[in-house]
This record gives structure tokens, C-alpha cells and sequence, in this order.
């Protein structure tokens, strides 16, 4: 607690920018008028007073900061009056108390005069517990500061200071308080509350401290581990320098190192005079300089590159053709463009007419179709049979254009593009690269990787492609490019334009049985770790296996099923209950692998057809998974309940909205004619679902297969089990041409159907077909949709009513 009493009259003494208070003693220079005014007018009013002995001379300590006095001063006492340590005149004075300043008053001398009153402080007897921990805490925090100091002899003086009021006031003689905050402490009055502030103002200075010191060491170690490196590079050269002359080997510099390897390398001369100027560039470089690494980095790779490297194409057709028959059943269209264009490298060699204009025989092909066909093992293949080294490289999920033509070498880390990388894996400037997944590549904010392939891609251009990493150009003429796709919509239209498309439709039953008996089954003998002879697996198991079990245009699942079988076939074994060998038959499968997930429609009970009811018709359909069956349902609505209107469900595009609006309409406007009630498509909602509606279906060619599903519900007559169609549909009733006609007629053959309705116009693509899928098919093309209700519906055997 404080309060005020005592008025007492000092000569004011003011201090500039200082704060001097209670208990601290501080020498003044009495060359200073204020000070020496101050000083003699308080020996004066001493003298007057009579004062004997005891009584010392007094003035009041007042800080004036920018002119303006505080509120408070110290009483003070001059104790000494004498010569500095420099020599000149001053006094020691002590302060004694806090004094609250009032008004202003007269006095002897020259010195200003005012009232005061004395301020009381005390303190409870005992301390309270905080205030005991208050005081424990501010004097550990000072032994702490002091230590770090090196001021031990303070230490015991801070730990004697018993009294609240005195240990708060002695933290005026802390250097790294302001003026600010010593006004602060000498204008608060309450003891405890002094010492409150005190003990937050020096924790405050030791958290600084100590994150000035983490800084300062941090530095000091970052200028140790400099200076170090710098030595150890200093005595490393040295000590290469005497090693050179202990060997006899004449002095030289990495620069000269560098010119020497270029100067040897076999490089094209436009690349050896690039190589050349980096070399300058280094010459002129400080060893500290990131410049030298970034140029040595690239001096490494366009050395590294094979850039007069070419293996030599295998020109025997026959033998390569033999190594494409043997790696891979079927895709015979594939084979026939390689084995065309080895073919013609040969017949060039023969004759002596090598590169025209820059241009080598290069080749660029896209194989489009569905996952599990073998595109990526393809290009393995090709490699295989022409001789030539393989890269493959990956495009999926690419969203940065330098991923292709590198990085600028203003980027730190940066790297040539995957083209130039895939060359120097290869190791010749003529390897087949796959580029694999080229409809997956994505764009954004960092440019579109397609476009950078535009490029790469085109034989008029790529023989003076230039990688933004090396900016010298690197010929890219003689490379074979085999990009692969799932979708062919997903590749942009002129990168597409750039390449050979080769469609790889997925495999019949034949050759999924010829692919698993001659490559699947013995790959995974292996993996299982059984032997040729151990097990068997007949052809009925084997076709009941593509058939039944996986219904797929590729052949991954079924490499999985057989995967599978042999596992169980081989824990069976180690188990003690099934001998070795063994020959798996169809009978077999249930009861090793479960039952069959695939069943043909015509092989199921009538009543449990799809087709069963009226209403619903088979179509045929392409997804990113190859050609597929696709059920399109149809209902009418009651009179009485239901909207009139057209609803569409199961997930459709607008293409396919639009060819249900256009099969309804003709419905309505030839509903006389084909002898069916169309009265009822006025006043009650008809529903068109597709099964299937997680799937996202689009494209006109259900257009057919729509108009027969609602032709069969309101002639009540169904559709035939065994008849699947496609085609698009016009308004006048004409049958337009699809696409993937291939791809459809495969899914129907997997499917069971014997019957397929195609337009008139697609008959050209029955040639693309093979001849075994042909031959257990009946193909109708026809021009008309009533062609196709001639076909589909099942005759009436009595008069059925309209479905509801």
C-alpha cells in the first residue's frame, strides 16, 4: 500500500532522458547549470536551516523527458561534493524516496523551487504467499541475467534485498530498460505492484536475449561450417595438386577437364558449339558461384546423351513377324503396320536412299482400346522385333507442360523433359518409346502437356525438336512412338492428326483361349510355383473361364481367374487334398473358384429374361472398357395418376436425351402406320430407363434400340432374347450409321446373342471383324427402323392388351 504526507520544499534537480530511483546513487557533473543550481541552492537552504552535522543537503531528482517534467521525483541527498574520475567538478547523490511533485514555489538561488509531498510505501507483515513467490521468482530471473553478465559479485546484493519496495526499485540500475519504462516503475507507488512490473520487464529482456543468442549462434555456426568448407576446399586442392605432381600429371582445372571431354565427345557441331560457350561461362565462374553447378549439370547430361548412337534394325520381316506371332495372339493390324514399315526401312537400305530433308523413317502410332488388351506389352514387342532399345513412358495424371519439353534453366533443380530423359536411358537416338496412358494427360495453370507433344509427335517437325532444358536441337525423326489410349475422345483432335490410329477392339473367345493357354497359363505356373506337368487346365475349362467367369474386351481378369485357380489348386496340394497332377475341367471350376458371374442371356429360364416382358429391348454399346451390352426399359404411365411426358433415367447425356425425343416423335407420327396405339402417348408419361444408372451413358446409337423398346410395350409383343441391335434414328424412321462396330459385335458374341441388327452404312466395318465371330453371328444390316421392329419383336401368339 502507499499514500501521501509530508509536504516538503526542494530545489528541483532535472535529470535529461535519466531516471534515477530510490536507493540508487548516481555522480552529476556540476558543469551542467540545472545540476549546479540545483546542488548550491540545497547547500544554501542546509545552511539556513542551521542544520549541524546530520542533516545532508537535499534536491529532488525530477526526469524531463522532451522538455516535459514527470509527475513524480525522488528525494535525493547529496552525499559528496568533489572531482569526478576525469576530473571534473560533480556530486554523488542518493536517492532516498518517492516524492509527488506539486506546485511551484520561491527558494534561494538560482535553482527552481517546488512543493512536494512524500510518498509513504508499506508493505503487509508477513508477505503473503504470492507476494513471497513474486519476490523468489524477480530474483531468480536477476541471478540468472546477472550471471550471464559475468556480474558475480552483484549477485549476493540481490539476494539480501529482503525488502519489497527496494528489490523493485533496484532494477533502475538495468541498462537494457528505457526511459519509458523506468518513468513506469518510479511513477508506480504500490510496492507489489512495482515489483509485478519489474519481474515482467526482466523476463521479457531474457526472452529476447536468449532469441538474439539462438540467432547469433546460428549465424556463428553458418560462418564456422563456411569458413571450414572453405579451408577443407583449400587443402583439397592442394593436395590434388600434389598428388598431380607425385603421378607427373600436368596441372588443370575442372573448366579444362570439361573442354577436354567436349572437345572429344562426338556431338553434333551446332551442340559442340553450345557445349563449347558453357565451357567459356564456367571458365569464368568463381568456384562459389551456383552458376558453375547449374553449368555443370548440364554439361553432364548433353554429354550423356547418345547423340551419334544407333542400334541397327533387325531387316529379317520373317523372323520379326515370327517374334510378334509368338508374344502376341491376335492384333493382327498392329502387326501388319510394323511388319510394313520394316519392310520398307529395308527396301531404303538396299537401294542407298537414307535421310531426305533431315527426316529419318520414323513412325508414330496410336493403339486405342480398351484396358487388358496388351498395348503396353505391345511396344515391347515392336521393340523386340526391330531390334531397338524399349523405354516406356508414363503420361498419366501429367499436368505440367515441362514435364515434355523440360524446364528453363533460370529454375533452380531443373531437369530436361521426359523425352530427352527416355533418349538417355535408351542410350541410341532410335529406341521405341512408349508413350503410355496419352489420353489421361491433364492441363491447369502450368499448360497442357498435349500441346507440348504436338511437337514431339509430328515426323515433319520432331527432327529439330528442341528441349527447353538443353535449347539445342535434338532429332527425334528416327524414334518409333507408340502412344496408347483407353478412349480415343479423350486425345485432343490435333495431336490425334499426328498419329497413325490403330484400333485394338479386344479379343474373341478363340483367341482369349489361345492367350491363356499359351502366355497367362504359363506365367502363372510360374508365379504359383508349380510345374508345366503339375497342372493342367483343359480347353473347356479354359473357354468356360473367358466365357462365363470373366466378360471382358481385354484379358486381365481372365489372368487373374487362372491366377486364382492355381492358388487354390496349389493350397489344395500342400494341404493334403488334391493330388498333383492334375487337369482342371470345366465341372471343375464351381468348386474350386465359385460359380459363374456371367451367365448369357439365352441360357437363362425364359420366364427370367430381360426380354420376358414387353418393353424391353437389348442394344449394344462402347465404353472406356470396350463394347458392352446395354438393356433400355420402357414403361407407360396409368391415365390416371401419372404425367403425361417424356422421363428419362439412368444417368443420359444430352445426345441421348435427344434420341429419345426423336424416337418418341416418330413413334407418334408413324404410330398408324406400324399398327400401334399411339392415342396412349398423349395422355400418359412414358419412362425410358437404362440399367445401369451409376454409369454415364451418352451417344446417339440406342436410338434403334429405344424406339423398339417402346414399339414392343405398346404392341404388347416382346423383343427376341437373342436379338441385340444399334444404330442411330432420324425423325423420317431412316437407320444412320454408328461408330465401333467391331467393339459391339465382340460384346454381343461374349454375351450370347447370335442375332445383331447394324445400319445398312456400317456394313464396310463388318470387314474389321474376325471371320469365327462372324460366322456364329447373323448380321442384318438394314436402312429402315422398320426393318428392325420386323425383326426384333417376337410374333404375337395371342391378342395381348397394351402393358400399362
Amino acid at each position: 500500500m502507499a499514500s501521501t504526507s509530508t509536504p516538503l520544499t526542494l530545489p528541483v534537480l532535472p535529470l535529461d532522458d535519466e531516471v534515477v530511483l530510490p536507493g540508487m546513487v548516481v555522480p552529476l557533473d556540476l558543469n551542467d547549470n540545472d545540476v549546479r543550481a540545483a546542488v548550491e541552492a540545497a547547500q544554501a537552504a542546509a545552511r539556513s536551516s542551521g542544520s549541524v552535522g546530520g542533516s545532508k543537503p537535499k534536491v529532488l531528482l525530477v526526469p524531463r523527458i522532451d522538455g516535459t517534467y514527470a509527475n513524480t521525483g525522488v528525494l535525493g541527498t547529496v552525499e559528496q561534493v568533489g572531482r569526478l574520475a576525469d576530473g571534473d567538478p560533480g556530486a554523488l547523490i542518493r536517492g532516498r524516496s518517492r516524492v509527488r511533485i506539486g506546485a511551484g514555489t520561491t527558494g534561494p538561488g538560482a535553482a527552481l523551487w517546488v512543493e512536494g509531498l512524500a510518498v509513504e510505501e508499506s508493505v503487509p507483515e508477513p508477505l503473503p504467499g504470492s507476494v513471497t513467490e513474486l519476490v523468489t521468482e524477480y530474483k531468480a530471473l536477476a541471478t540468472n541475467w546477472l550471471k550471464k553478465r559475468g556480474a558475480w559479485q552483484v549477485v549476493d546484493r540481490v539476494q539480501h534485498i529482503d525488502d519489497v519496495s527496494a528489490l523493485a526499485d533496484n532494477s533502475g540500475y538495468s541498462p537494457f530498460l528505457s526511459t519509458p519504462q523506468k518513468v513506469e516503475l518510479l511513477e508506480t507507488a504500490d510496492p507489489v505492484a512495482r515489483l509485478k512490473l519489474a519481474t515482467e520487464q526482466l523476463r521479457e529482456h531474457l526472452a529476447e536475449q536468449d532469441v538474439a543468442e539462438s540467432i547469433a549462434k546460428d549465424v556463428q555456426e553458418g560462418v564456422d561450417k563456411q569458413q571450414r568448407e572453405f579451408l577443407l576446399r583449400r587443402q583439397l586442392d592442394a593436395v590434388r595438386k600434389e598428388l598431380r605432381e607425385l603421378n607427373g600429371e600436368s596441372e588443370g582445372e575442372e573448366s579444362d577437364d570439361y573442354r577436354t571431354r567436349v572437345e572429344a565427345a562426338d556431338l553434333p557441331e551446332k551442340v559442340r558449339e553450345a557445349a563449347l560457350k558453357e565451357v567459356e561461362k564456367l571458365e569464368r565462374s568463381s568456384d562459389q558461384s551456383p552458376e558453375g553447378s547449374w553449368i555443370r549439370t548440364w554439361l553432364d547430361t548433353v554429354l550423356e546423351l547418345p547423340w551419334n548412337e544407333r542400334t541397327e534394325d533387325e531387316y529379317d520381316i520373317q523372323g520379326a513377324q515370327r517374334v510378334l506371332d509368338t508374344e502376341h495372339s491376335g492384333l493382327e493390324d498392329v502387326k501388319e503396320r510394323i511388319t510394313e514399315y520394316l519392310a520398307v526401312r529395308k527396301r531404303r537400305s538396299e537401294r542407298g536412299l537414307g535421310v531426305v530433308g533431315g527426316r529419318r523413317g520414323g513412325a508414330v502410332l496410336a493403339l486405342v482400346g480398351p484396358p487388358g488388351v496388351g498395348k503396353t506389352s505391345l511396344g515391347e514387342s515392336v521393340a523386340h522385333a526391330m531390334g531397338r532399345k524399349f523405354v516406356r513412358v508414363a503420361l498419366g495424371g501429367v499436368r505440367d507442360e515441362a514435364e515434355i519439353r523440360g524446364h528453363r534453366r533460370t529454375y533452380v533443380g531443373a531437369l530436361p523433359g521426359r523425352i530427352v530423359r527416355a533418349i538417355k536411358e535408351a542410350g541410341s537416338m532410335n529406341p521405341v518409346v512408349l508413350l503410355d496412358e496419352i489420353d489421361k494427360v491433364g492441363s491447369d495453370f502450368r499448360g497442357d502437356p498435349a500441346a507440348a507433344l504436338l511437337e514431339v509427335l509430328d515426323p515433319a517437325q520432331n527432327h529439330t525438336f528442341r528441349d527447353h532444358y538443353l535449347e539445342v536441337e535434338l532429332d527425334l525423326s528416327d524414334v518409333v512412338f507408340l502412344a496408347t489410349a483407353n478412349v480415343l475422345e479423350a486425345i485432343p483432335e490435333a495431336l490425334l492428326d499426328r498419329m497413325e490410329l490403330v484400333r485394338l477392339d479386344g479379343y474373341t473367345e478363340d483367341e482369349k483361349v489361345v492367350i491363356a493357354r499359351d502366355h497367362l497359363l504359363p506365367r502363372q505356373l510360374e508365379r504359383a510355383g508349380l510345374d508345366q506337368d503339375e497342372v493342367t487346365l483343359g480347353e473347356s475349362a479354359l473357354r468356360k473361364l473367358a466365357g462365363e467367369y470373366t466378360r471382358e474386351a481385354g484379358v486381365r481378369n481372365l489372368e487373374r481367374s487362372v491366377a486364382r485357380l492355381l492358388r487354390k489348386v496349389a493350397a489344395q496340394h500342400e494341404l493334403g487334398e488334391r493330388e498333383l497332377p492334375f487337369t482342371v475341367e470345366d465341372t471343375d471350376l464351381r468348386s474350386l473358384i465359385g460359380r459363374p458371374h456371367h451367365v448369357p442371356e439365352a441360357a437363362q429360364d425364359p420366364a427370367e429374361r430381360r426380354t420376358a416382358v414387353p418393353g424391353v429391348a437389348t442394344g449394344l454399346a462402347v465404353t472406356g472398357a470396350g463394347g458392352d451390352v446395354l438393356y433400355v426399359e420402357a414403361s407407360l404411365a396409368d391415365p390416371e395418376t401419372g404425367a403425361a411426358g417424356l422421363t428419362l433415367t439412368g444417368q443420359l447425356g444430352d445426345v441421348m436425351k435427344e434420341s429419345a425425343q426423336i424416337a418418341l416423335s416418330f413413334l407418334r407420327s408413324h404410330g398408324a402406320e406400324l399398327e400401334l396405339p399411339v392415342a396412349d402417348l398423349k395422355d400418359r408419361g412414358v419412362h425410358i430407363h437404362f440399367p445401369a444408372g451409376a454409369v454415364p451413358k451418352d451417344g446417339p446409337s440406342a436410338g434403334v434400340t429405344m424406339t423398339t423398346a417402346l414399339a414392343s410395350l405398346l404392341s404388347g409383343r416382346q423383343v427376341r432374347t437373342d436379338v441385340a441391335m444399334t444404330g442411330e434414328v432420324s425423325l423420317t424412321g431412316r437407320v444412320l450409321p454408328i461408330g465401333g462396330v467391331k467393339q459391339k459385335l465382340l460384346a454381343a458374341h461374349r454375351a450370347g446373342v447370335t442375332t445383331v441388327v447394324i445400319p445398312k452404312r456400317n456394313e464396310a466395318d463388318l470387314d474389321d471383324v474376325p471371320a469365327e465371330v462372324l460366322e456364329k453371328l447373323d448380321v442384318h444390316p438394314v436402312t429402315d427402323v422398320r426393318q428392325v421392329l420386323e425383326l426384333a419383336l417376337a410374333p404375337a401368339a395371342v391378342e395381348v392388351p397394351v402393358a400399362a
